[in-house]
C-alpha cells in the first residue's frame, strides 16, 4: 500500500505503507541513532512527534516485550529508508511492521531519509502529515501547515499517569518520581542503585509529594515546550527548598525554569546516541544519549543560583546545570540511555550521594 509523507515546506515524498492504516500528524524530527528503534517508539518524549530514523536499515533485530520504555508506543509516526519484514535475532517476538500495525502506528519506507534530513536540518524541524488515505498532495501540504506548532504544546498531561503508584517496595533511599513521560529504564536504573520509588502524576504538588516522605526527588523526561508547564514550576520550587532533586531532559528545562532561567527552542534539536558533553568539573568528555526539542537559556540563569556543569560540544548548548548551595542538578541528555550509551550512569550514584547526606542530616536533626 502507498503512503505519502507532507510538509509544511510543501515537499512531498511517496514510499510504501509497513505499518498502521490511516493518517498521523506531527512534528517531524530525526533520530541518528543506529540501534533503539523499539525504545524511541515508546519514549512519551516523542508524543506530538514523526520521527525520521537516518540509519538506512530499521527492523533487523525485530521487537520483543522487554525493550520498551513505557506502557505503550507514543510516537506519533515513523520514516524509514528500509523497513525489515523478517528480523533475525534470537530475543525477538515479532517483526516491526506487525508491531507498527498492532499499535496503530502509521509508517512508510521506501524513502530518502538522507534527502529528509538534510532539509530538516536545513530548515528546521516542520510539521507534517503521514497519510495512507488521502494522496492529494496539495491538500496535505496544506493541511500540514495549519497542525499546532510544537512551541507551546503540553503534551505532559496526554502522556503522565492519572495517579500514583509503587515502581518498587524495596530500597534504602525513597525517591518520588515526577512523571511527565518517564521511561522504564530509569526506575530500572533508580531501583539498581537502592531505591525505592513511588511515581507520581505530573500535576502532583509539593504537599502531595512531601506527604510520602522521600529522601529524594526526581523529575522526569516528557514532551513538548517546558515553558507551556507553568503550573509545574511552583511545586518544583518549593521541592528544591526541601529535598535532593534530580532532572533529566525535559525535568532539567523545568529545573531551569523553577530556578528562574528560559528555554528556547532548538532548530532542529538533539536526537541520537552518540552527542559528545563536556563536563565541566571533571574535564570529562561523555558519549550521551539524547532526545529533546528544547534548550535551557544559558544566559537566563543567574550566576549567584545556578551553574552550569555540562556542555554540549556540539553547539555549546547546556546540558548540565547544578544549584550553587543546595543538592539540586539536571542534565539535558539520558544518562540511563537504553541501549546505550552509558557514560554517564555515575549521575545516578550522584543523586543517591546526595540523598544519603540529606538523610543522615535529618536524621541529625
Amino acid at each position: 500500500m502507498k503512503a505519502i509523507l507532507a510538509l509544511e515546506d510543501g515537499l512531498v515524498v511517496e514510499g510504501r505503507s509497513v505499518g498502521a492504516e490511516g493518517e498521523t500528524s506531527g512534528e517531524l524530527v530525526f533520530n541518528t541513532a543506529m540501534t533503539g528503534y523499539q525504545e524511541i517508539l515508546t519514549d512519551p518524549s516523542y508524543a506530538g512527534q514523526i520521527v525520521t530514523m537516518t540509519y538506512p536499515h530499521i527492523g533487523n533485530y525485530g521487537v520483543n516485550e522487554d525493550d520498551i520504555e513505557s506502557r505503550q508506543p507514543f510516537a506519533a509516526g515513523f520514516v524509514m529508508r528500509e523497513c525489515c519484514f523478517e528480523p533475525s535475532n534470537w530475543r525477538a517476538t515479532a517483526s516491526l511492521p506487525d508491531y507498527l500495525k498492532k499499535h496503530g502506528i502509521v509508517a512508510i519506507d521506501g524513502v530518502d531519509t538522507r534527502m529528509i534530513t538534510k532539509r530538516l536540518r536545513v530548515e528546521g524541524a516542520m510539521r507534517c502529515i503521514l497519510s495512507t488515505t488521502d494522496f492529494d498532495h496539495e491538500r496535505l501540504v496544506e493541511r500540514a501547515r495549519n497542525i499546532p506548532a510544537m512551541s507551546g504544546s503540553d503534551f505532559v498531561r496526554d502522556v503522565s499517569v492519572d495517579e500514583p503508584f509503587v515502581w518498587n517496595e524495596d530500597g534504602e533511599y525513597h525517591v518520588v518520581a515526577f512523571d511527565y513521560g518517564i521511561k522504564y529504564n530509569i526506575l530500572r536504573l533508580l531501583a539498581s542503585y537502592g531505591c525505592r520509588v513511588t511515581v507520581l502524576p505530573s500535576t502532583a504538588t509539593a504537599e502531595e509529594a512531601l506527604a510520602h516522605d522521600p529522601d529524594g526527588v526526581f523529575l522526569s523526561n516528557g514532551p513538548g515546550d517546558p515553558a507551556a508547564l507553568s503550573y509545574i514550576f511552583p511545586t518544583v520550587q518549593a521541592l528544591v527548598q526541601e529535598r535532593p532533586v534530580f532532572g533529566i531532559c525535559l525535568g532539567h528545562q523545568i529545573l531551569g525554569h523553577a530556578l528562574g532561567g528560559t528555554t528556547f527552542k532548538l532548530k532542529f534539536g538533539h536526537r541520537g546516541a552518540n552527542h559528545p558533553i563536556l563536563n565541566t568539573d571533571t574535564g570529562c568528555v561523555e558519549i550521551t544519549s539524547h532526545n529533546h526539542g528544547f534548550a535551557v537559556d544559558a544566559d537566563s540563569l543567574d550566576p549567584e543560583l545556578v551553574r552550569v556543569t555540562h556542555l554540549n560540544l556540539n553547539d555549546n548548548s547546556v546540558a548540565g546545570l547544578a544549584h550553587t548551595k543546595l543538592p539540586v542538578f539536571g542534565v539535558q541528555y539520558h544518562p540511563e540511555a537504553s541501549p546505550g550509551p552509558h557514560d554517564s550512569r555515575y549521575l545516578f550514584q550522584q543523586f543517591v550521594a546526595e540523598m544519603q547526606k540529606h538523610k543522615g542530616a535529618r536524621a541529625g536533626k
